[in-house]
């Protein structure tokens, strides 16, 4: 009976109905001169996705808790002050653990936490509870954020409503959205941890499939009897994974619990008009600090500098190494050591770095995208310098390549309006700008300043020159920023009557959404394909016919394309069967309608000797037998999105007069040319020449080395995502996902008259890092985990033509090497004493290198080249 009357304002069975505002229902409300005492634990585990508790890296605080009201308004019951004391605080591991493993063993609160510290923790502090919701968090401003969170976490099992309803509230984790669900004498509390909003924001990678996914939940029951909180308990979940790779992934779990143990008589209420006159009166030193968590600056001491770092790992720079996985792994080290650096600091590792490993520095600096490491780059680099084009261009191939850009990166980007000593450079910098812009506009950022200035200028620069390579350099720009409003100007310039820009605008066209193709840009490529107003080299009637197939096409569409097949040029007629026998195989947008059609087409596959492309790989020759273009492709895909990882073209033309052969229709009068383009990740790069004219070319036969011409060297970042997850328990949790790749793609082409042969060639080197770190660090203990894969790789792609003969011998040849994959999971639990536990655990395996067979007719053509060799 004294135990129902020191307990008020029931919320039990009786309670209205639920409703979905939730305004103005009441909370808990405390009893004047009780003292209510509980028992609260909070813990928080680290650990792979599908992990147990006993395998966790992790800690538990347990401690009393004793709450009495202070002050309540007479004109409403549920405007309360609070006082709570923590005491009785223990520090100790989540899992069972030996003494040998076990870093608390044989410690103490006050040895853990430090004499001021566990004070800190142990003094009063008051919370004004209006509603049931946490108004205002009263404590001493002085004491340690890591402690003011901890108190907040207590706090935060106080709030609660006793009516079902959604409603915005703010507590230790943030303002949130929160749905609550009130059955008889329990009430569930569910936080949407996505619609959270906090101080501390991270950043994440554009591209889907090299990003990182996440689920979240949090979730709190409370037990109610007679009005109060008799138990709270609290499970907060968070997984982390890369998307591709999922089970590259890290868990985090924060379990709470705070349970009535016994009431008994406490001090009685005081006196006042309102809260702050209140709190006032009774310690001057308590200050309303708010409730959301505050920002806890992590000390690291010894560490070291970032020169220090340096040279500890300069030697992994070297081109030699890009080959290795401790190359992307340095890489991914040096820019979490860069992002803490002043660009002075920033500024001397660029100054003593050796002239080979330079390059390579240059991209872990302007990749790790703090305001100090693209000044240090800004003021390193000198673009009036033509000498400088290397570092130049590493610069701004990893703008490019940015995971999270801003607009001062487009700010300092725009250098065009300055001096450029480099024709080269100007044109990447223009090609990398529209990249950035696709970025800042996919971010809601195209009504920016400098976006609109730049936007502006590349919409523009196509018509405002009549210089050729400055048109296409504005249509590759055009190409790499996807703007709706570029879409009329690709669809003019496919018609073009210069061959380049036909390839770029119907390429760049096949990259956007097929939701903004309308009916006149599908015109205007079946126009192209069918030449129905003037003559197309074939390798422009190849990419119309890519965008027609791949923009939803209509069945007349896909039929007056198979019926065409019949009447087209050999090689571009066995091109177009290997795109067909491709979609049907792999069920490409234009399957549907082709179902409809090729029963009546049948017969035209019996025309030539076309092959199924394999591993995106497209070959055109021209009509006699020299390599035309070659184009290789490769795509990623997670979760529905699609990477166009890489993509790498050969293109040649005007070879015939070399051989005395006769010119394709619409080719007569071609330059002779041969240069390389590289798309990678998404972003168009500056193509490569490997010569231009007929005088030209014998220069570079007579002085051909044989040794391939680089097109992209380097080191790249291509997962960055950094995220500060707040614990509703007031521990906090960092996560940072990085993936590095160092690349090295060549090529080259080699002709020899005496042989009559000609061999063009695409290397690939690589090797990629995966990381990923969850650490929970308090100041006072330290626990996290981290978990990794790596492997490296070698693809080699090489044409062998012979023209001794005709028509000429061709053999195709795909190599991929043996290459080591590993992964490894660290946990790890420390003490600033510098007592630990880690945890390792990891596999490698080697993967069997092999030769792609192709098509049997290039096989068949392989073994006489190679006979005729012998």
């Amino acid at each position: 009976f004294i135990s129902l009357c020191v307990l008020i304002s029931r919320c039990d069975s009786s309670m209205p109905p639920p409703f979905v505002s939730g305004a103005g229902a009441a909370g808990p409300r405390l009893n004047n001169d009780r003292l209510y005492k509980f028992s609260y634990t909070t813990e928080v585990l680290v650990d792979r996705a599908k992990g147990s508790k006993d395998g966790s890296a992790g800690y538990r605080i347990s401690s009393d808790v004793d709450v009495n009201l202070v002050w309540r308004d007479p004109s409403s019951k549920d405007d309360q002050l609070i006082q709570l004391v923590i005491s009785n605080v223990k520090i100790k591991n989540v899992a069972p653990r030996s003494a040998k493993k076990n870093i608390f063993q044989g410690a103490t609160t006050q040895s853990l936490l430090g004499e001021k510290k566990l004070a800190a923790l142990e003094r009063p502090f008051m919370v004004h509870l209006k509603n049931g919701k946490v108004s205002s968090f009263y404590c001493y401003k002085a004491e340690p954020a890591s402690i003011k969170n901890l108190k907040r976490g207590v706090a935060s099992l106080l709030q609660v409503q006793c009516r079902s309803g959604k409603v915005i509230e703010n507590d230790v984790s943030g303002r949130c959205t929160v749905e609550y669900k009130a059955a008889q004498g329990q009430v569930t509390r569910t936080k949407a941890l996505e619609t959270c909003k906090t101080a501390e924001t991270g950043f994440t990678t554009y591209i889907q499939v090299l990003g990182v996914s996440g689920e979240s939940s949090s979730v709190t029951v409370f037990t109610l009897e007679d009005g109060f909180i008799k138990s709270a308990i609290a499970k907060e979940t968070h997984i982390l994974a890369v998307n591709a790779r999922r089970t590259t992934a890290a868990k985090i779990v924060s379990r709470q619990s705070l349970t009535l143990v016994a009431i008994e008589a406490g001090p009685f209420e005081a006196a006042g008009k309102n809260v702050a006159s209140v709190v006032k009166s009774l310690d001057e030193k308590l200050f309303a600090v708010g409730v959301a968590a505050e920002k806890v600056k992590s000390q690291c001491k010894g560490c070291q500098s970032l020169f220090e770092h340096w040279q500890a790992v300069q030697k992994q720079f070297e081109p030699d190494s890009l080959s290795k996985a401790i190359a992307p792994r340095s890489f991914l080290a040096l820019i979490q050591s860069i992002r803490k650096a002043s660009k002075d600091e920033i500024l001397q590792v660029l100054k003593h770095s050796s002239k080979t490993a330079l390059p390579q520095v240059v991209d872990a600096v302007t990749s790790s995208q703090t305001p100090d490491s693209l000044d240090a780059m800004l003021q390193f680099l000198n673009f009036a310098d033509p000498k400088g084009m290397v570092l130049q261009e590493r610069f701004l191939y990893a703008c490019g390549f940015a995971s999270h850009p801003n607009e001062r990166m487009l700010q300092a980007l725009d250098i065009s309006k300055g001096k450029i000593g480099s024709k080269d450079i100007k044109e990447s910098v223009v090609i990398i700008l529209g990249a950035i812009v696709h970025k800042l506009c996919q971010k809601g950022g195209c009504e920016l300043p400098t976006v609109v200035e730049v936007k502006k200028m590349i919409l523009e620069g196509p018509d405002s020159t009549q210089v050729e390579s400055d048109i296409q350099m504005y249509l590759l720009a055009l190409k790499n920023s996807l703007l709706p409003e570029a879409i009329p100007l690709f669809s003019k310039y496919a018609e073009s009557e210069v061959g380049a820009y036909c390839t770029i605008s119907l390429t760049a066209l096949q990259r956007y959404d097929v939701a903004l193709i309308t009916d006149e840009v599908k015109q205007t490529v079946n126009r192209v394909y069918h030449q129905n107003r003037r003559v197309y080299e074939k390798n422009v009637r190849a990419a119309a016919a890519d965008v027609i197939f791949s923009s939803n096409p209509s069945y007349m569409e896909v039929k007056n394309v198979l019926l065409s097949i019949g009447n087209l040029p050999k090689e571009l007629n066995k091109y177009m069967l290997s795109k067909v026998k491709d979609i049907l195989h792999f069920e490409m947008p234009a399957r549907w309608v082709m179902g409809f059609t090729f029963d009546l087409m049948i017969f035209l596959l019996a025309i030539g000797l076309g092959f199924v492309p394999t591993l995106g790989l497209d070959i055109l020759y021209s009509g006699s037998g020299v390599l035309r273009r070659s184009n290789m492709n490769i795509y990623g895909a997670s979760n529905g999105a699609l990477l166009h990882g890489l993509q790498v073209a050969i293109e040649a033309q005007g070879m015939e007069s070399l051989i005395a052969a006769k010119p394709d229709e619409g080719e007569e009068d071609l330059e002779s040319f041969a240069g390389m383009s590289a798309l990678l990740f998404d972003v168009q790069l500056r193509p490569v020449t490997f010569f231009k004219g007929y005088s030209d070319l014998m220069s570079k036969m007579f002085s051909m080395s044989g040794e391939p011409m680089n097109v992209v060297k380097g080191l790249i970042l291509l997962t960055d995502h950094s995220q500060v997850i707040q614990l509703q328990s007031g521990l906090k949790a960092n996560a940072e996902f990085q993936g590095g790749l160092a690349i090295d793609i060549s090529g080259g082409m080699e002709v020899s008259l005496w042989y009559r042969e000609s061999k063009t060639s695409v290397n690939n080197r690589g090797a990629m890092v995966v990381t990923g770190n969850v650490t929970v660090d308090m100041d006072f203990v330290r626990t996290g985990m981290e978990v990794s894969f790596e492997t490296e790789a070698s693809l080699d792609f090489t044409t062998t033509v012979q023209f001794s003969e005709y028509p000429f011998l061709v053999c195709m040849q795909m190599d991929k090497t043996t290459f080591p994959f590993s992964e490894s999971l660290t946990k790890y639990e420390s003490l600033p004493s510098g007592k630990s536990y880690v945890s390792r655990r990891g596999h490698k395996q080697l993967l069997p290198g092999s030769e792609f067979p192709l098509h049997q007719e290039n096989s068949n053509m392989c073994k006489r080249v190679f006979d005729s060799d012998w």
